[in-house]
């Protein structure tokens, strides 16, 4: 693989320690000879403008999942590499962990790294045949009742074909990355990242279809709200948008990757998937 020569850092400031190891980290950097172009929040504007013009070669990511979600938006559409490193609780997206880094980011000065393409959707809401905005999905789109707590109506369909009608609290539209997030939490399967398929989950469902189903990259995926009630949508846990009876959200896959960079062979992924499995690290928090 190409040699990287130029960082940038980004952390989570709301986790401890988080603001100290990023500014280790960019001196370890500099002193291997590496230049870090910043080395800021995950959320500052000046991370956003220097992605979107290109000016460093991969993102180190200092956080949880939810700020891994966070830096694959930002840089996906600019194709930038990210690697984390885990101060959060699961980590399932996070390649090394804290007492790694030394070990391991010298490795991409050198080339010796290799990239995990993973297939992100595309997700749009239409109201009455006008498209309201586009969204870019890492994890899953959730479609879903609101304040009120009744399940409501939807329609699926695959490529314009009526697929299955569910009375259910949601649907979630997921990747194969979102399958070990919410989608597993409903009874969804368990897909490895290289894959590129769509996953579809019910929530909850009343006399409905229960089944997860799995479909091709290419497939594209219309969910039809009908409801009485309110009724949402949510991109990755983001702030939910309102839908209206009749409102649509239509699902396909994205012509952008995100690039994880992995140091390990790709068995890593089942390794871990055990771990997570035979010791939940919310459970032991919680004791």
């Amino acid at each position: 693989m190409k040699a990287i020569k130029q960082f940038g850092i980004a952390y989570n400031p709301q986790i401890k320690d988080a603001v100290t190891l990023g500014d280790e980290i960019s001196r370890f950097l500099v002193e291997k000879g590496a230049e870090v172009v910043l080395n800021c929040g995950i959320q500052e504007k000046t991370l956003r403008t220097l992605v979107q013009e290109k000016r460093f070669e991969a993102l180190i990511v200092l956080g949880g999942d939810g700020t891994m979600l966070r830096a694959s938006h930002l840089c996906a559409p600019a194709d930038i590499a990210i690697v984390g490193i885990n101060l959060g609780t699961f980590g399932f997206l996070m390649e090394l962990q804290p007492q790694d880094w030394r070990e391991f980011l010298p490795l991409l000065m050198d080339g010796k790294y290799r990239l995990e393409k993973r297939m992100l959707l595309e997700a749009e809401h239409i109201r009455q045949g006008k498209s309201r905005g586009k969204w870019l999905v890492v994890n899953e789109v959730v479609v879903c009742r609101g304040q009120h707590v009744r399940p409501i109506h939807l329609e699926a369909e695959v490529d314009d074909y009526h697929m299955a009608s569910y009375v259910a609290d949601g649907l979630i539209a997921s990747t194969p990355t979102g399958s070990t997030a919410y989608a597993l939490a409903a009874g969804g399967a368990i897909l490895p990242p290289d894959l590129r398929n769509i996953i579809i989950v019910p929530v909850a469902p009343h006399l409905s279809p229960d089944q997860p189903i799995i479909l091709s990259e290419g497939s594209c995926v219309t969910i039809r709200v009908q409801t009485t009630h309110q009724a949402v949508f949510s991109v990755d846990g983001h702030i939910p948008v309102i839908m209206e009876n009749g409102d649509v959200v239509r699902v396909s896959s994205s012509e952008m990757n995100s690039s994880f960079i992995r140091f390990h062979d790709p068995g890593y992924f089942y390794r871990n998937l055990n771990r997570f499995l035979e010791q939940n690290p919310s459970l032991t928090d919680s004791r």
